[in-house]
């Protein structure tokens, strides 16, 4: 039984009791003591150079992969990408960050070790900035900002320092229960070793000795452009997904449903209904046919290796989705 058990969220207010409470009325204070001019940004010049290097390379591993990779390696890329990807989505954005749902030791090693693939910095940190993105939106204190423009929020925020408003409400957030999960801790204290080996040495080596394939043409498109691919699938959930596409549940909000980016994320793209409903564990009203993470999540479920997945009530969705035009105040709950 408990592992098909799904809680109903029962209604939206119950946010309150979770870690991605929207602080209404102190990000509507942010937001005024900006009201002239945004604190000017402060580049960081050494992740523009890796970044640009590292795109550069992913364009020759691009090349590759088109015209001169075998099928096999292709078709590894493609792999390597959709679980990586799972490994942010599945594991450290809706069961570390939203604790949407819960899940034994061996699930969580096999997201935790994904999610190294994916190579986006360990969860707790991770999991760290997304807290204050949900916390803050579109704030001073929300690490991607969308309102300082489209490539900010896309990797900008990657080049830049972070602001004095993310650090000091950055370091409010609670992590205790990140830390007290020793999945968690054992990655973040091997981490770039795990991401060496898991990210970039797994994925040129499996090429080379299963079908033979260049370990020149391996590294490069297994390894840099799907990385490279990986993390700019899980970007455009902060740029584009708050930018275009439509709105059918809060209208007030820059989060947006986006079918095509929900497509290359793994079911991400439902983000006007995962902001209005941030611990449902689906993220997204949209089907197993774009929605492969809920899909997964399910598939272990079955097996009774997850339990406890959190959905907003049908009601609550309802409710929201009716009061969509309603825009009397600048932030709504």
């Amino acid at each position: 039984q408990m592992s098909v058990t799904i809680t109903q969220v029962v209604e939206r207010k119950n946010v309150e009791d979770m870690f991605l409470t929207a602080e209404l009325d102190v990000m509507e204070k942010m937001e005024d003591d900006v009201k002239e001019s945004r604190p000017p940004l402060k580049i960081v010049w050494r992740n523009v150079v890796i970044f640009s290097i590292l795109h550069l390379a992913a364009l020759l591993g691009l090349y590759q992969f088109i015209f001169e990779a075998k099928w096999q390696t292709c078709l590894w890329t493609f792999l390597l990408h959709v679980g990586g990807a799972m490994g942010i989505t599945a594991g450290a954005h809706r069961l570390w960050s939203h604790r949407s749902y819960k899940a034994f030791l061996p699930v969580r090693i096999y997201f935790m070790l994904w999610s190294t693939v994916a190579f986006q910095n360990d969860v707790i940190e991770w999991a760290r900035d997304h807290r204050c993105h949900h916390k803050w939106t579109d704030t001073e204190a929300d690490p991607h900002n969308s309102k300082r423009g489209f490539w900010f929020s896309h990797v900008g925020w990657l080049c830049a320092k972070k602001s004095e408003k993310l650090k000091e409400m950055g370091a409010k957030i609670d992590l205790s229960d990140l830390y007290a999960d020793p999945v968690l801790t054992f990655q973040k204290r091997h981490y770039y070793p795990l991401v060496a080996l898991f990210c970039f040495i797994f994925p040129t080596v499996v090429p080379v000795y299963y079908w033979g394939e260049s370990a020149f043409i391996a590294f490069y498109v297994a390894g840099v452009f799907r990385y490279a691919f990986t993390l700019n699938s899980t970007w455009l959930i902060n740029s584009a997904a708050h930018m275009f596409g439509y709105k059918p549940y809060d209208a007030t909000i820059s989060p947006v449903e986006s079918v095509w980016t929900n497509l290359q994320a793994v079911g991400e793209g439902g983000h006007n209904f995962h902001h209005s409903f941030p611990q449902d564990y689906t993220a997204s009203e949209l089907s197993y046919f774009t929605n492969w993470t809920r899909a997964v999540i399910d598939s272990f479920a079955l097996f009774g290796l997850i339990y406890d997945r959190k959905r907003a009530s049908e009601a609550s969705i309802k409710s929201l989705s009716e009061r969509k035009g309603d825009n009397s105040g600048h932030w709504h709950h």
